[in-house]
């Protein structure tokens, strides 16, 4: 597959709300995840460790609705835009998150994602 292809297929199963299926079939072992924040879930590495991230993020979490636009394709990498109208467990105040992720591809699988927001 082609990286525009991988993008492309990714973020149809985004689209279609399946963020862990998208994840198992598309990162690789050891993809390194950094997120636009402090604290321990900022960097996480291996795929484990983002099923684990996920899992907590859905967990802390309620979920009211949202879209998920691309993928914008340059080179090795591909950037999605994801807006969320969610309301964190920990605070109960609704909010909507405006987000950038950036993917890089190799060997066919994402070896690394980057959030912007």
């Amino acid at each position: 597959m082609t990286i525009a292809e991988i993008a492309k297929d990714f973020t149809e199963l985004l689209k279609q709300g399946d963020h862990n299926g998208a994840a198992e079939k598309y990162n690789a072992d050891d993809i390194a995840s950094y997120e636009a924040m402090e604290g321990p879930m900022a960097v996480s590495h291996g795929k484990e460790a983002l099923r684990q991230k996920s899992q907590w993020w859905q967990e802390n979490h309620e979920v009211h609705g949202g879209t998920v636009e691309g993928p914008y394709v340059n080179g090795d990498q591909f950037a999605v835009r994801f807006t969320f109208d969610v309301t964190p467990k920990a605070t109960g105040q609704r909010v909507t998150m405006d987000e950038v992720g950036l993917y890089t591809v190799k060997n066919g699988k994402i070896t690394e994602e980057r959030f912007y927001y």
